[in-house]
């Protein structure tokens, strides 16, 4: 079966969890996120108890620290730094002119996709799979992945704690510019990975939906990155050099730029 009763668990709880979007617009995309992410991992530990083995207990508990790390991260910059606050004022929407029914719209829609990411263990689960030797490589790839992400913010911090005025290109960001979105892209293809041998039929098409889909939310969000830097910084010299030296997303591809790929919205 595609559909399940526990999958529809899954998707109340990325509702119930991302609503918090109703408080502030971009709240469905940033703490509803991650914290939606946690707790369905949470969920499927108490949902299939009796069918966990140890590699969708790695998975599970990989993808509650996944959404801890992003929620708390994004959390404490939403509410803690002042400077934040500051540089984004004007940059991001604060959604009073969203018509209520377009954040309806939008609620579902994440939700829905927060579901479609982790289906790959999710299924796992469902069919009763046991363990093989792809769910842990693919959960492997997760820890990079997380690995990854978590170390980039870190090294984006302390730069912007040095200079703030000045774009971060040391540590990971020597290798490509946007190194977090890199981790996120490792970590969902360590999903992928760990489906493969437990997910079948048109499974995989629900996977598939996850995967597009946060591999286009992560193009997007290094789309409007590049827009909001250049403007910042495109008169400095140091950064044009940069940014046409140094990918956009994925080491070692030549793609330097996305800002021209207007159907890249998000």
């Amino acid at each position: 079966m595609v559909f399940t009763l526990e999958l529809l668990w899954l998707f109340v709880a990325a509702m119930v969890i991302s609503s918090i979007g109703f408080k502030n617009y971009v709240w469905f995309i940033s703490l509803g996120y991650g914290f939606s992410i946690a707790g369905e991992g949470i969920l499927m530990l108490l949902l299939y108890g009796k069918q966990l083995t140890i590699g969708t207990i790695i998975c599970s508990v990989l993808f509650i620290i996944y959404g801890c790390r992003l929620g708390g991260y994004l959390a404490v910059r939403e509410f803690g730094s002042s400077s934040y606050k500051k540089n984004m004022k004007g940059e991001i929407k604060d959604g009073k002119s969203v018509p209520f029914g377009v954040k309806i719209a939008i609620w579902v829609t994440c939700a829905l996709l927060y579901v479609t990411q982790v289906s790959g263990v999710y299924y796992r689960l469902h069919n009763n799979v046991k363990d093989n030797v792809c769910v842990y490589i693919g959960a492997g790839i997760m820890a990079l992945g997380l690995v990854l992400e978590s170390v980039a913010d870190v090294q984006k911090n302390k730069a912007k704690k040095v200079n703030p005025r000045r774009f971060v290109d040391t540590g990971l960001y020597r290798l490509v510019r946007c190194p977090n979105y890199l981790g996120e892209m490792i970590f969902w293809t360590g999903v992928i990975v760990s489906a493969i041998g437990a997910v079948s039929g048109w499974q995989w098409a629900i996977v598939a939906v996850g995967y597009i889909g946060i591999i286009f939310v992560m193009f997007s969000g290094a789309r409007r990155l590049e827009i909001r830097q250049n403007k910042n910084y495109g008169k400095d010299p140091e950064y044009q050099k940069y940014v046409k030296s140094v990918p956009i997303m994925v080491p070692f591809i030549p793609l330097y730029s996305v800002e021209k790929y207007k159907w890249l919205v998000g």
